[in-house]
């Protein structure tokens, strides 16, 4: 059956061919979706993971640290701070603004810690922000140490980088002081979005609760969730695009073998292909570890599902047709 399907392969090379560079196609923007949705998770990831907090006290009635957060006093700090199991606790604040680009305004998202508590990331160059007139500011706007930024309304100094920090589908991140969040988000009141806890608070006060970085993760993914779940579905409806594909080009003989044969070189070319589809996109495009054996799993899912179409055709054709007969 193997040499009976390779030589029907080479018959008809250039029909196999052809369909292994536009599965392979399918295949490579299937991955790169992949990426995209993983991407938009990852760097939020990331961002949380930079702040070096292991939970966030929040207001009861708030769903997150960040986007979904409910200001309340400072001076919650300093019970939460000599309490049990608190090794180290900050004052946090968040909020959404706007940068002067040159001529243009960006989004950013701006992060209000004390300079060396938690919440404050680690500078690849330069030193946290220790007042509230400067600021660290993500590698990816393009400015130096030295620089001056206008957030909102406000002119501050740039004395720090972080390397990549993006979070919110590569918003750039800028980390101020609490003081400094607070002289942007509240006329200067005393009120933060969360205290940043390192251990693990042992008796939360009333009217609070206590969330860990999977929730702080999920409180900055909210605005991009329907686009990652869109970009899913698009992706089954590629799978399904891709099984047609390789079940429009098999026959009868050896059906199983040709079928798997096309979808796994297929598979191989649009692994390829996506490493060069992905830098095109102005997105973090990060395939998780398992993208590529999983790829190559549903290659041959693909390839014996296209197969049982084929032959659910092939065995509707009459047989004098197929041979040639009256």
């Amino acid at each position: 059956m193997l040499f009976t399907a390779l030589r029907d392969m080479q018959w008809r090379r250039w029909r196999f061919v052809i369909a292994i560079v536009v599965t392979g196609l399918v295949f490579a923007m299937t991955l790169v979706l992949t990426g995209l949705a993983n991407g938009f998770r990852v760097e939020d990831e990331r961002t949380v993971d930079s702040l070096g907090v292991d939970e966030f006290l929040i207001k009861s009635g708030a769903t997150g640290p960040f986007l979904g957060s409910v200001p309340f006093p400072a001076s919650e700090l300093q019970v939460v701070a000599g309490a049990a199991g608190v090794r180290a606790a900050s004052p946090l604040a968040y909020k959404g603004a706007t940068f002067k680009n040159g001529d243009s305004t960006r989004d950013a998202a701006v992060f209000g810690a004390p300079g060396g508590g938690p919440g404050m990331p680690a500078m690849s160059s330069g030193r946290p922000p220790l007042g509230p007139d400067e600021i660290a500011v993500s590698s990816t706007i393009g400015r130096q140490l030295g620089d001056e930024l206008e957030v909102g309304s406000r002119k501050l100094l740039i004395v720090g980088i972080v390397d990549n920090s993006t979070a919110l589908a590569k918003t750039p991140n800028l980390f101020l002081t609490t003081e400094g969040v607070q002289q942007l988000e509240y006329g200067g009141q005393p009120l933060i979005s969360s205290i940043g806890i390192r251990g693990a608070l042992a008796q939360v006060p009333d009217g609070y609760r206590v969330v860990h970085r999977s929730v702080a993760v999920d409180d900055l993914m909210r605005p991009t969730r329907i686009a990652v779940e869109a970009i899913r579905i698009v992706a089954i409806l590629l799978w399904i695009v891709a099984a047609l594909i390789v079940g429009g080009v098999v026959v009868l003989a050896g059906l199983v073998v040709q079928a798997i044969i096309v979808a796994v070189l297929a598979a191989a070319f649009g692994a390829g292909l996506s490493r060069l589809l992905a830098p095109l996109f102005p997105m973090n495009v990060i395939e998780p570890a398992l993208a590529y054996p999983l790829l190559a799993a549903i290659a041959v899912g693909v390839g014996l599902l296209a197969s049982a179409t084929a032959v659910q055709r092939a065995a509707t054709v009459d047989p004098a047709h197929a041979f040639g007969g009256p």
